[in-house]
């Protein structure tokens, strides 16, 4: 995971402050010393770190931190402040016309980033808001460029514009936007070509459909695993194309993550997603406190609930509840429950989002391939057994482990597992039962 090295340093520091009573001024900056080295590892920028610990300093050495009753838990608040200011304070939208007015999105970046599948990605989240999106393949020199932005379209359900690799970028993106206008799309996003570094005739294309285009957003996409490489290439972007917010992609990897701190302060230019895996809805809004609350340790809830309201189906959570409540949870609700959790990202995932739980966690060997041990386990049910468990005799078991390529002492631990979690729940429903007729509480559903 991203930050995972900055986060462990930055934590330390915060420890060894939390343990003293009082603070010098000599603690703080040694401190800081420690925090610039751990940013300087993590790739940030220097020119960012040494104003970042520079403003971090000058509120921290002063008299109401060192006389405050808890000087240390001050000082991590300065720098949560300063980290969130430095990556934008506010979380940044992409400007979209407002009514039916179409809206052109131009979509940049060097080759490698992620810039096609991102594309595909954006115009996935613009459709759930209720836009009508268009892609458009103006990568014509990339093999397969076009056609892995056909088959990304048609699993989010956007059309493709494409006129092969015959024609020049800027002429396909003029056809494309009559057929937008056309077929009413009001959401226009144009997928160009890249290079594996900057050149001229890279540039030059760029420059020549903002020119013959109305571009309303420019949006370049940046690989986080390239540290300062991809902050230089902003800058260079900015510079000779100009533009209006950058997308940080694999920052789920094992990447220091310097360039998603370093963006903002050396271009000025916002942060407006960041990309978390390789599936198409793997894309999160950026948010500036988030982030920083992810990178010092604090968690990161907000976001986890997001994504399991995204995931919430109130009729089904319903029917759950009601199960729960009478003890009748089956396979198949297991099954439910784990798709759900496959769908958020995972366990380690949604445990690193918890406040003090990630940090507890990164030593903990989460064995992710143990939830499709226990789907295979259950798919190598009947459709009788799943519904109802305590049919499952040893000689089902048997047959169940035999189908599942697992030893049958697996298939003895899920349904004591799940045995286990009936009692408990009946046992809940009851003692809430009881305590609801005293009018002490009720069940809150």
């Amino acid at each position: 995971m991203a930050f995972e090295s900055l986060s462990d340093k930055l934590q330390n520091v915060f420890k060894k402050l939390r343990g003293k009573g009082r603070l010098s001024e000599t603690d703080v900056k040694a401190a800081l010393k420690e925090v610039k080295m751990a940013l300087l590892e993590a790739d940030v920028n220097f020119k960012v770190v040494k104003q970042f610990v520079k403003s971090v300093e000058a509120r921290a050495v002063g008299q109401d931190v060192l006389n405050s009753l808890t000087p240390g838990q001050m000082v991590i608040k300065i720098v949560n402040e300063e980290m969130v200011s430095l990556m934008g304070s506010e979380t940044t939208e992409l400007k979209l016309n407002p009514g039916n007015g179409v809206t052109i999105i131009m979509m940049a970046g060097l080759q490698g980033a992620g810039k096609t599948t991102t594309a595909a990605k954006i115009a996935g989240k613009l459709k759930a808001k209720g836009k009508r999106p268009l892609l458009v393949a103006c990568d014509v020199y990339r093999p397969a460029a076009v056609k892995q932005l056909q088959v990304n379209g048609e699993k989010q359900g956007v059309p493709v514009f494409s006129m092969g690799d015959k024609h020049r970028p800027v002429n396909i993106a003029k056809a494309a936007i009559e057929h937008a206008e056309k077929n009413h799309n009001n959401v226009v996003i144009i997928d160009t070509a890249g290079r594996l570094h900057i050149d001229e005739d890279m540039m030059a294309e760029l420059q020549e459909i903002k020119e013959n285009i109305p571009i309303d957003q420019t949006v370049l996409v940046v690989d986080a695993m390239t540290g300062q490489d991809a902050v230089n290439a902003a800058g260079t972007f900015n510079d000779r194309i100009g533009i209006d917010g950058v997308i940080v992609t694999k920052l789920d990897g094992d990447t220091r993550g310097g360039a998603a701190l370093s963006i903002r302060a050396v271009t000025g230019k916002p942060i407006l997603y960041v990309g978390m895996g390789e599936k198409l809805s793997d894309l999160e809004q950026f948010y500036p406190d988030r982030m920083a609350g992810r990178i010092l340790g604090m968690g990161d809830v907000l976001t986890l609930i997001e994504k399991a309201e995204a995931q919430f189906d109130e009729t089904q959570a319903r029917k759950l509840e009601q199960k729960m409540k009478k003890a009748e949870f089956d396979f198949n609700d297991y099954l439910e429950q784990m798709e759900q959790i496959k769908k958020m990202g995972g366990l380690s995932d949604m445990l690193s989002m918890i406040p003090g739980i990630g940090s507890k966690m990164k030593n903990v060997d989460i064995d992710e391939k143990a939830l499709d041990r226990t789907k295979s386990i259950i798919y190598s049910m009947t459709p009788a057994e799943r519904s109802n468990p305590d049919i499952i005799n040893p000689s089902r078991k048997k047959r169940i482990a035999a189908g599942a390529g697992v030893d049958i002492s697996e298939v003895n631990r899920l349904i004591k597992q799940h045995e286990q979690s009936r009692k408990m729940m009946k046992q809940m429903s009851g003692m809430m039962g009881k305590a609801g007729k005293k009018g002490r509480f009720k069940l809150p559903f």
